[in-house]
Formats: C-alpha cells, sequence, structure tokens
C-alpha cells in the first residue's frame, strides 16, 4: 500500500486486533474461575448467583446477575474480573452489536451472565468477533456515517464511535489482566506465608 493510500478501517481494526493479539488474548489464556471471581476487598461487585447479592441492585436475566445500583456510588465500587468481563462484554460489546451490526438485542437486564471465566471468555471471544465483522464491514465510507440516535452523541462519526470502543476494551481488558497479577501475587504471599 502507498503511504499516500490510508486504509483507516484496516488501521482502526488492526489498533484492537493487535492488542488482543499479541497482549490480551495471552494474558486471559488459563483465566480460572477462582480468579474470576475473586475479591481483593470487601463488598465487591461481581457477577453472582441470583439472589445471593447484596448489591443494590442485581441485573440480569440468568442464574447469574451482575451487581449494580443508580446513582453510582461514591467513591465507585471495587470490582471483580467477572464483573469487568460483564461490562465489556454487554455494555461495550453487545449493545453495540445490537445497535449497530445487527446482532440480538442485548442490555445488562437482559443478559445472561457467566457463571464461569470459561464461559465469559467464550462470550468475549464471540462478541469481539461479531464487533471486528461488522466495523470491517462499515468501510471507510460507513466510517463517515454519523452513528445516530443509538448513542449519546448522534452526530459524531462511527469512527469515533470505533475509536471509543477500543479505547474501553484496552482499558477495561488491561484492567483484568492487572487483577490476574494482584491474584497471582497475593496467593502466592499467602501461601507462602502459610508453608513459613
Amino acid at each position: 500500500m502507498d503511504a499516500n493510500e490510508l486504509d483507516m478501517n484496516r488501521t482502526l481494526r488492526e489498533q484492537l486486533e493487535f492488542h488482543w493479539n499479541h497482549q490480551l488474548q495471552p494474558r486471559l489464556e488459563g483465566l480460572t474461575d477462582d480468579e474470576y471471581f475473586w475479591s481483593p476487598v470487601p463488598d465487591a461487585w461481581s457477577v453472582q448467583r441470583r439472589d445471593s447479592s447484596t448489591a443494590p441492585v442485581q441485573v440480569g436475566a440468568g442464574d447469574f446477575t451482575m451487581d449494580y445500583a443508580s446513582p453510582q456510588p461514591v467513591p465507585a465500587a471495587f470490582t471483580t474480573i467477572a464483573w469487568r468481563l460483564g461490562h465489556v462484554i454487554v455494555g461495550v460489546l453487545a449493545a453495540r452489536n445490537a445497535a449497530h451490526f445487527g446482532a440480538p438485542a442485548a442490555s445488562y437486564e437482559t443478559w445472561e451472565y457467566a457463571g464461569s471465566a470459561a464461559t465469559a471468555l467464550d462470550q468475549l471471544r464471540t462478541q469481539l468477533d461479531v464487533w471486528l465483522a461488522g466495523v470491517r464491514g462499515l468501510g471507510d465510507a460507513g466510517l463517515r456515517v454519523p452513528v445516530g440516535a443509538k448513542e449519546p452523541f448522534p452526530e459524531m462519526p462511527m469512527a469515533d464511535l470505533v475509536l471509543h470502543i477500543h479505547r474501553e476494551l484496552i482499558h477495561h481488558l488491561s484492567e483484568v489482566c492487572l487483577l490476574r497479577d494482584l491474584y497471582v501475587h497475593t496467593k502466592r504471599d499467602t501461601s507462602s506465608a502459610l508453608t513459613a
């Protein structure tokens, strides 16, 4: 490709694909259920069995619900890997896939949250594949089209939404990686202290 010919669609997709393939996906491999539900602080928001949460609001349609409150508490609640993956899967990806790319309707209230790390990662990969295929299908012309009434800023071009979603994914999934690091070091320190 000539340096004067910018393929904006490819560039935007590669921003996320590179980070996913070389940073996030390898770091998420082997996520255990214990890590998925682990809370380093008391009363962290999570994904929990229906009717077992003490959060002000529980959303979800299946056996597991996600903790929530409106308005948001101050300071914001600490959240587990399960909660953060639920947020990314539903609020960042599935709702946008439904709004812009013809995927089934999705909302925090109607989603069936994953009761295991493996299921959550499957949901994440599925929604990510739908998102990237949808972005690819926009071509360059579709990136210039306003997002419309489905988003808070309807006049914003799709390219801005794509950048926003990619920032959200990189941000929140990096938090998940950090929580995995904290889990490993906390559990290692605890188990080594018990054997000393």
